[in-house]
């Protein structure tokens, strides 16, 4: 479970995203972050009962900072309004599909699949979904999978004509022109607060397993 001060720090910095008020704030942020850091050492090995590799990251490995990078954007506010986690098979930043959660009031999940693959690896994503379209299919329409990821698969972006070399009328051709490869379930503020709140998390990223094992397959 997460606690109520670090929801309420980030309601609070989305109103006063600037140096002065979280300088002045930033025992309550230093807090924050103790708080969700906790909350991750507390996913690992809980997802490491269903996907091994994780049980090798630390930390430090899943989580992000709170600055924003502000060079090539107009918007300039100095931090995130989130405290999130990337748990891969290499950590946070290697190119592979895993397991994402965010922290956000009102905005929170749990997620994983593939985003922003590269064109090298979204051309091999696409192959693979191509090749083993029955097997993708499966996976994504299983029961279960249905039941926490109703929407299903999210491209975010996709082409608007299919990729070079397939036809309008393959039967994947929604897949093949995704550019990501998403699925998500939304956590309420008082959700983040329960003490199940890990096992929940957990429960979610095992039902997208067989997901994020189809992606890595096709890239690695």
């Amino acid at each position: 479970m997460l606690q109520s001060t670090t929801i309420k720090f980030l309601k609070d910095l989305r109103n006063n995203n600037n140096k002065s008020w979280f300088d002045e704030h930033r025992k309550i942020y230093e807090a924050g972050r103790a708080d969700i850091q906790m909350m991750v050492g507390k996913l690992i090995p809980a997802i490491a009962a269903f996907d091994e590799p994780i049980g090798t990251l630390q930390v430090k490995d899943c989580t992000f900072r709170i600055n924003r990078d502000v060079r090539f954007s107009k918007n300039k506010s100095p931090y995130k309004n989130n405290m999130a986690a990337y748990f891969s098979r290499g950590g946070k930043k290697a190119s592979v599909a895993g397991y994402y959660f965010h922290c956000e009031p009102g905005k929170s999940y749990a997620a994983g699949g593939f985003y922003s693959p590269m064109p090298v690896e979204l051309n091999k994503i696409r192959q693979e979904i191509d090749y083993s379209f029955e097997e993708w299919k499966k996976l994504i329409t299983n029961r279960t999978f249905k039941k926490y990821f109703p929407k299903g698969v999210d491209g975010i972006e996709s082409l608007v004509r299919p990729p070079k070399g397939y036809d309008e009328n393959n039967p994947a051709i929604l897949y093949l022109k995704m550019k990501h490869f998403i699925v998500s379930k939304p956590f309420t503020d008082a959700e983040l607060q329960n003490k199940t709140l890990v096992k929940e998390v957990a429960k979610v990223f095992e039902t997208m397993k067989p997901m994020i094992d189809f992606l890595n397959r096709a890239v690695e």
